[in-house]
């Protein structure tokens, strides 16, 4: 429908009608995918609730360890980022804090985790 309503927009000096339906069938799913999810639980409590999981199941306890490890803002901006796929503006909004933040705080966890992990490797 999308496609039909907006056809005097495609320009074909920009590309392919497929390519062009292709980017409104994904930006349909984007917005699909945004409307249903669930406001996200506090990290905290999610993470507490997978040391319930199946211990055949649950994450390396390595990993677990290093994460626990990290500061609580970055702990936080890794888990909306990584498990709740939230993108950085969201992660920003939900926290109240600049984007770039929220950017610094992922890289900086991811840092920290690959070092620990490294490190822990050669023990």
């Amino acid at each position: 429908m999308r496609a039909w309503r907006h056809a005097d927009t495609y320009d074909p000096r920009r590309g392919r009608v497929a390519t062009w339906l292709l980017t409104i069938a994904r930006n349909v799913a984007i917005d699909a995918t945004r409307v249903r999810r669930m406001e996200p639980l506090d990290p905290d409590v999610v993470a507490s609730r997978l040391g319930a999981v199946d211990p055949a199941s649950a994450p390396d306890d390595r990993i677990r360890r290093a994460v626990a490890e990290l500061p609580v803002e970055q702990r936080r901006a890794l888990f909306l980022a990584v498990y709740l796929g939230r993108t950085g503006r969201e992660i920003a909004e939900l926290e109240s804090v600049p984007l770039g933040t929220v950017k610094t705080r992922i890289r900086a966890a991811m840092l920290k985790l690959h070092a620990s992990l490294e490190t822990s490797d050669d023990v």
